[in-house]
């Protein structure tokens, strides 16, 4: 019996016969796989050691596991993108502060929901999409400084850090959402 080899079994987990699942799998695999990454960025950017910035990453295997959500449940998987993406930047806003720029990822979610959610699946689609705005509304105001407690400077360069991420998520959810155009411009 012949072995996978490593990619092989990843783009097997990350398959789906729903394109669009398929897409918000490969969605949540690089925000989970990039989650180690975010401390060492962070830390490497303030100039001071930060273990502490490794809980920003707890969320990475909950991105992980949304391919095999996807599996059981198409619908739930792409349900589950935005949601944790939303719950994992509040989050961070509380740990870091909102003047690092966290929220800004937000937006990416609500990308994310308005994609990923099919517009006959309304209640969900709506529901996605104004979580964040509505938690950003309500909670903004009442984070107050973060809990990890960074100097102005510091967050300064966390901002530039979250701003870049931001940015970058956004172009990679145009590239691979963006895939899906060329099949639906043909029905």
């Amino acid at each position: 019996m012949k072995r996978m080899t490593l990619s092989a079994r990843l783009r097997a987990y990350l398959d789906h016969p729903d394109p669009l699942a398929a897409t918000v799998n490969l969605v949540a695999f690089v925000v989970g796989a990039n989650g180690p990454f975010y401390p060492l960025y962070a830390m490497a950017l303030i100039g001071r050691p930060g273990a502490w910035l490794f809980i920003t990453m707890a969320a990475s295997p909950v991105f992980l596991a949304i391919p095999a959500l996807a599996r059981r449940n198409g619908l739930a998987g792409r349900i589950a993108l935005p949601l944790f993406g939303t719950l994992n930047t509040l989050w961070c806003a509380k740990l870091i502060g909102p003047a690092s720029g966290v929220e800004l990822l937000l937006l990416p979610c609500i990308v994310i929901a308005s994609l990923s959610v099919r517009p006959s699946e309304t209640l969900w689609r709506w529901g996605l999409i104004g979580l964040p705005m509505a938690a950003h509304l309500a909670l903004s105001p009442v984070y107050g400084t973060g809990l990890l407690g960074f100097s102005p400077a510091q967050e300064a360069a966390l901002f530039r850090l979250d701003l870049g991420s931001t940015a970058t998520l956004l172009a990679f959810l145009g590239l691979v959402y963006g895939r899906l155009l060329p099949a639906a411009l043909e029905k």
